[in-house]
């Protein structure tokens, strides 16, 4: 599982690391990773054209360091210093001592140029322009030089203009091909807008794993982990130990919505899949094994959780439906439709079984009275505002899906890719989380092997080179993506 925490967390484990080392002897192991990644990404050091641009802090020290080791492999390094009389002293003088040069902004057009001319001919960037307390966008100096690169950049624990806590990117922002960071993830590298500008993630160990707590303020769910999360029949199960998911979608307008939910439910663990709504004659055309019922949901029989609201319409009868199931006493999943239909907070939080939403950006605006555009900017607190408001586990579906629950980490899904922004994935993904949940896997498990699984699925699907797929085509992977997972 990757962990990462907040910039306060990373700093005071730092604090107490280095309170037991020699002085210096952190930035040196950030720096041996620095150069080592660098030299990897280079293949051949010597002869190399690198440069470095280095701001006031210890990222500007990190890159100066890690400079000199390049320097001292034959590398021709040059740092471009954007603050001169701020840059790190130590490592100013190591990078001189291993033969490199230093070029300066800010001394009028000839040194300017100089500098974007280093910059330009480099093969390999370095951006230790700011560390991970940074806050808005590049100043017009960096961005300038920025623009002028033609290499690899590789950042230096964060690509500097990205907030390190939250993922929000306020201005322009360095975009790298690869990011070192150092000790433990911070949460704007897994999570977008920030996450697009990271490239390739490689976490450097600095020995601070003994200093940070044993909760982290986001991780990301891997194979393994997901592989530990699946449900398994045992020898005396039968279908209703394995779980009835119910499903109350569709409409005379959208069945389909209806079709794809149960095509998710199928797929997910689950025994049986009960269906309630009029798209009976639909669903029973396409997956036979369904039971349907006409409803209400109250009376269609036992199960052990409940999707609601894909194509559900915004009618009386649909509203009936969603109260109806909110009043069950077992986990329920609301989607789409549901979601315009939702009770406040206060009513949801009265339930004693596990509540799961499922909002994409524009949902998510709506039950929070926010913008779209303010959600998709701060994906991490609107999850988080969204779970603490509702009392409920909620997946904010996005570029980078991420599943909130009180007092739990967010989960960023890894998974995801472009080609599942199509009609009716979201049909199949609340469907697949809801058989999940009707297995006895706790929602906040649920929605993120949910989302872990969509994913996987989608890339099987869209592999090996990327094409449109459907919705449908990305229920009918689960199966080989959850032997994947498990092999």
């Amino acid at each position: 599982m990757r962990i990462a925490y907040s910039v306060e967390t990373v700093r005071a484990a730092e604090r107490e690391l280095m309170a037991g080392l020699p002085e210096g002897a952190l930035m040196q192991r950030a720096a041996a990773g620095l150069a080592a990644a660098c030299a990897d990404l280079l293949g051949r050091v010597y002869g190399s054209r690198v440069a470095l641009l280095v701001g006031s802090g210890d990222n500007g020290g990190d890159a100066l360091y890690a400079g000199a080791r390049l320097a001292r492999r034959g590398a021709g390094v040059t740092a471009v210093l954007l603050n001169p009389d701020r840059a790190h002293g130590g490592g100013l003088a190591a990078l001189r001592a291993a033969g490199g040069r230093v070029a300066a902004v800010g001394g009028g057009s000839e040194a300017n140029g100089a500098a974007e001319a280093a910059v330009a001919r480099a093969d390999l960037v370095v951006d230790g322009i700011v560390g991970i307390g940074g806050k808005g966008g590049l100043r017009p100096d960096a961005e300038r030089l920025v623009r002028a690169v033609r290499g690899i950049v590789v950042a230096v624990d964060l690509p500097s203009g990205v907030d390190a806590d939250t993922g929000e990117v306020r201005g322009s922002a360095v975009r790298a091909d690869a990011t070192i960071t150092f000790g433990a993830y911070k949460p704007g590298l897994l999570i977008d807008p920030a996450r697009t500008h990271a490239g390739a993630l490689r976490l450097v160990d600095i020995g601070l794993d003994a200093h940070l707590p044993a909760d982290p303020d986001v991780e990301a769910l891997q194979h393994e982990d997901v592989a530990a999360m699946l449900p398994r029949p045992s020898a005396e199960s039968d279908k209703y130990r394995r779980g009835v998911v119910g499903v109350v979608a569709g409409s005379a307008r959208y069945p389909g919505a209806a079709v794809l939910a149960v095509s998710g439910a199928l797929r997910g663990g689950a025994g049986a899949v009960r269906y309630v709504g009029p798209a009976a004659d639909t669903v029973i055309a396409r997956f036979p094994e369904t039971l349907v019922h006409s409803g209400p949901p109250a009376k269609a029989g036992r199960v052990q959780s409940w999707v609601v609201g894909p194509g559900l319409g915004d009618g009386a009868a649909a509203r009936h439906s969603l109260e109806d199931v909110l009043a069950s006493d077992v986990p329920v999943l609301v989607d789409a439709d549901g979601l315009h239909l939702l009770p406040t907070g206060g009513d949801l939080r009265k339930r004693e079984a596990a509540t799961v939403l499922t909002p994409h950006a524009g949902e998510a605006a709506a039950l929070l009275g926010v913008s779209r555009e303010e959600v998709e900017a701060g994906r991490l607190a609107a999850v988080r505002a969204l779970s603490e408001r509702y009392g409920a586990t909620v997946l904010l579906k996005g570029s980078t899906t991420l599943i909130a629950a009180e007092h739990q980490p967010v989960r960023v899904n890894p998974t995801g890719v472009g080609w599942l922004a199509t009609a009716g994935s979201g049909d199949v993904l609340s469907g697949l989380i809801g058989s999940l949940l009707a297995t006895g896997l706790p929602a906040h498990d649920a929605a993120s092997v949910g989302a872990y699984l969509h994913g996987l699925a989608a890339r099987r699907t869209t592999a090996p080179h990327g094409a449109p797929i459907a919705a449908y085509d990305v229920s009918t992977a689960l199966t080989d993506t959850w032997r994947d997972v498990l092999a």
